[in-house]
Parts: structure tokens; C-alpha cells; sequence
């Protein structure tokens, strides 16, 4: 059973698609990470589901409700967490726990009930009762993640739940997601983290250019390459037509199962294989052919390699083209000033 369908989904900034027809169902129980760099549409997709953002076409059904025509209903059975933490610095925690609980209309008592095994469990007895402007980032995001479970939603959602926090706070937010899935709330996470995903998501969409490009399991997704991955580089690479000759030598060589040319940062080829024991191998038979072997590493597939896979560049490669991207729209804004 589906809690979220999003149906050919669109929209648009000015001239900027952040969203190209993405479609997406997430069963009820799940916790569901949306995987994508920076500017890929993770975010537009979650304002939309959490009735911030209307699309431009395309439907969104949360629980059965119609996003745009039941927008206030939705409300009522989703827990928002931004990526941005908007909290005022003069309350303590404790009172924006109290005023976040009356807006969700909750009884006295079970408000205060609610609040203190929030604050037990995100450990913050020892300073919820200072104002919130002295707080660092990670207890900034532990109190906004409480305000988004007050109410005891039906579903979470998190935008970017860890980003820029300490070791212990990522471990408190780690620890309470997971609890919360095992007790069968339904969480929805976007994260450009690799290992977040990979660790806590039972369930994963990989987004490029506003639209869904893979969907699974993380452990499905990268079997799908192939049980090994070894990482080649010889002295030859210094152009795609090199990288090109070496891959399709590579090839065909028994028990390969796919080759990803990989530019980021110098050429490399990633061959998938079934066992690691085809390295010998594939030692021998380079050497053979003359090439030159300058590094050759067995390590296991990953989400980066499934996102390679699927559209030629890393993550990592993706954000810094949309980083560059916005770097130049805002110098040409600035020279025509």
C-alpha cells in the first residue's frame, strides 16, 4: 500500500526545470530516501508533498488526500523538517516545543507529556531550557526535528536531516530515524550523503535533472552491477578515445560484467565483476597487451557507482556543474547591472 504517488510532477522556476514529469510511489511503512546532488529537485519534490510549493502539473497524493484540494488534511498526518532551520533565538527550546504543540492544537497534558519524551530521547534535558539562539547547529536540528514529531505523524519528512552536524549529533538523528521506521512511520529523506542513504533507506529514488533515474533497494541497485568492483587506471589515459580503447579491451575479458568510464579527476575505468578473483587476471592479460598498469583496487559497488552508471558523472561531479551553473547566472546578473 502506497502513502505517497506523485504523477507526473513538474515545475519551473523562471527559465529553471527543477521538476520533468518525476514520478514516485512510496509504500506505507517505508523510510525512503530521495538520492540526488544539490539542485537535482529533492527539495521542490518535498515542498510540494508538504503543500509549500504547488506544482505547475501534475498530481500528489499523500494518505489519499489530494495535495492541492485537501491541503490543510495533509497537514494533519505529515511532519516537515526543512533543510533551512527556522527557529526564533529569543524562546528557550522547551517554550518553541510548547507553542509548536498548541498550534498543532494538542490537549495541555498530552502536549507536555509529548515534549518531555521528545527532549529524553534527542538528549536535550541539559540545555533545552536556554534560549535557542546559544545553540549550536546539531541542537538546533535535534529541536527541529522535534517539532516535526509532536503531533505523531504519519509521515516524516526530512530535508537533508544531517547536514553540517557533529558525529553525535548525526548518531542521535540516526538512532531515533531508525526507531521510528521499526515502529512503522512512514519517513521520506532527501540527502545528497551517500552513506546516510546507503545505511538508513530501505527504499531509494535517484534523481537527475527534476526526474526519478533508478529506483530500489540500495542492496538491489548496486547487485545489479555486479558483486566486486575494481578500479583500473593505466598510464595510457589522457583522453576519452584512450579511456574508450581500454574499456572495450577490458570487455572482453571472461568475467567482466560492465565497465563505467569514470573522468572525475582523471580517467579511470570501474569494472563490475562477479568475483575478485579476476584481478590476477585481468593483471596478466594487460600486461599482455602492453598496457601499462599505473593503479588497480577491489572495493565493493556503490550508490556513486549505480549514480554514474545511470547518468556518466558522479555526484560529486554533478554538484560542482550546478555550482558552476549558478556561478555563472550570478556573475551575469552582476555585469548587467
Amino acid at each position: 500500500m502506497s502513502l505517497i504517488e506523485l504523477k507526473d510532477l513538474t515545475k519551473s522556476y523562471g527559465p529553471v526545470q527543477a521538476l520533468n514529469r518525476l514520478n514516485l510511489t512510496v509504500p506505507k511503512g517505508s523510510l525512503y530516501g530521495l538520492l540526488g546532488p544539490n539542485g537535482s529537485g529533492k527539495t521542490t519534490t518535498l515542498r510540494i508533498i508538504s503543500t509549500l510549493l504547488a506544482p505547475d502539473s501534475g498530481k500528489a497524493i499523500v494518505s489519499g488526500l489530494d495535495v492541492l484540494a485537501r491541503s490543510k488534511d495533509v497537514r494533519r498526518v505529515i511532519g516537515y523538517v526543512a533543510q533551512e532551520v527556522a527557529i526564533d533565538k529569543i524562546l528557550t527550546g522547551r517554550e518553541l516545543l510548547e507553542l509548536h504543540g498548541d498550534l498543532y492544537h494538542l490537549p495541555f497534558t498530552q502536549r507536555n507529556m509529548r515534549i518531555e519524551e521528545l527532549i529524553e530521547r534527542l538528549d536535550m534535558a541539559h540545555w533545552i531550557d536556554r534560549r535557542s539562539g546559544s545553540y549550536s547547529g546539531g541542537m538546533k536540528r535535534r529541536l527541529d526535528l522535534a517539532t516535526g514529531l509532536l503531533h505523531k505523524p504519519d509521515l516524516l519528512i526530512l530535508d537533508e536531516p544531517t547536514v553540517g552536524l557533529d558525529i553525535e549529533s548525526r548518531s542521535v538523528v540516526w538512532g531515533l530515524l531508525k526507531e521510528l521506521h521499526s515502529q512503522g512511520v512512514t519517513i521520506l529523506l532527501s540527502s545528497h550523503y551517500l552513506e546516510e542513504v546507503d545505511s538508513l533507506a530501505d527504499q531509494i529514488a535517484i534523481i537527475d535533472h527534476g526526474k526519478v533515474i533508478a529506483e530500489g533497494s540500495p542492496g538491489k541497485l548496486k547487485e545489479k552491477l555486479g558483486r566486486a568492483r575494481i578500479t583500473l587506471k593505466v598510464n595510457e589515459f589522457s583522453n576519452p578515445d584512450e579511456a574508450e580503447r581500454v574499456k572495450n579491451y577490458v570487455l572482453s575479458v571472461e568475467g567482466v560484467k560492465k565497465v563505467i568510464i569514470n573522468s572525475s579527476q582523471g580517467f579511470s575505468l570501474n569494472l563490475f565483476v562477479e568475483t575478485s578473483e579476476i584481478i590476477s587476471t585481468l593483471r596478466k592479460t594487460l600486461k599482455e597487451e602492453g598496457f601499462d598498469i599505473f593503479a588497480l583496487s577491489e572495493s565493493r559497488p556503490s550508490l556513486d557507482d549505480v549514480y554514474l552508471e545511470t547518468t556518466g558523472k558522479t555526484i560529486m561531479d554533478a554538484e560542482l556543474a550546478i555550482s558552476g551553473t549558478r556561478n555563472l547566472k550570478n556573475e551575469a546578473k552582476e555585469s548587467m547591472r
